[in-house]
């Protein structure tokens, strides 16, 4: 491994590091407070002492996100096809998703605790909403950006619509597909901690809205660590497989 391929395997680790420390030498030189700005190593306290009540909450908002997101994935994979695949349902649906998208998902919530009541739909439904429209556009985009040429060619050697979008269009959609992964888990985490500030009964938004009105800030930055943790981890891992599946698309990156 040469030395430029090495530093940049370090660098993340390396500015994480740079910045805690200047964080914590902030929070000591100017003597800020704890309940207004907490230093790292408060927060470092809270995730010993609470590292039960942590892990618990986590474990709820994670799984409440995944089942969010993987709701996501069917009607965002389903629709896209659909919108990618038909210039006249690009032409009906594509507007009403993109003002759909629009809405502020906070304004949803209540309305979802009034159907759902409080508890799991909500943080479900919202995790879900908020994460579908990447998919949904960037599978589109993938679909509707095939190379006419590439097309006639295929139809010239006998291929079907269907034949194109399934062998040629879905394929060449993937490196489409993996992006708007990594895009959508973390706006689902965002979704589920939202919901559970809201109208949770637990979960890491639950635990963060508790500390916050208790004043107890290096709580609550533990749960903004923890929330920033779990989504960093479910990114890397949907990197991984694309590099593993789509390493094609990847070429000109990995020459570089």
């Amino acid at each position: 491994m040469t030395i430029s391929r090495r530093y940049e395997r370090w660098s993340p680790l390396i500015l994480l590091t740079i910045l805690l420390l200047l964080w914590q030498l902030i929070c000591w030189l100017f003597e800020i407070p704890e309940f207004i700005f907490p230093s790292p190593w408060q927060i470092g306290i809270q995730f010993t002492e609470f590292s039960g009540p942590l892990i618990e909450a986590a474990w709820k908002t994670f799984w409440v996100t995944m089942l969010g997101f993987g709701l996501s994935i069917i009607v965002g994979v389903l629709l896209g096809f659909l919108v990618g695949s038909s210039r006249m349902a690009y032409a009906a649906i594509y507007p009403l998703l993109v003002a759909f998208n629009a809405v502020p998902k906070a304004a949803v919530v209540p309305i979802l605790v009034v159907w759902f009541g409080i508890g799991l739909g909500p943080g479900v439904l919202t995790a879900f909403l908020i994460s579908f429209f990447p998919i949904t556009v960037n599978i589109a985009t993938g679909l509707a950006t095939l190379e006419p040429e590439l097309e006639d060619v295929l139809r010239v050697l006998g291929a079907r619509r269907w034949d194109v979008l399934i062998k040629v269009g879905l394929p060449r959609s993937m490196p489409y597909f993996y992006g708007s992964l990594k895009i959508a888990i973390t706006l689902a985490f965002v979704g589920t901690v939202l919901a559970e500030m809201t109208a949770g009964d637990s979960g890491i938004g639950y635990l963060m809205q508790s500390a916050g009105s208790q004043q107890r800030m290096s709580l609550a930055f533990a749960g903004l660590v923890t929330i920033g943790v779990m989504a960093m981890a479910m990114y890397e891992l949907f990197s991984l497989i694309e590099r593993r599946t789509t390493a094609w698309a990847h070429r000109g990156t990995q020459a570089a």
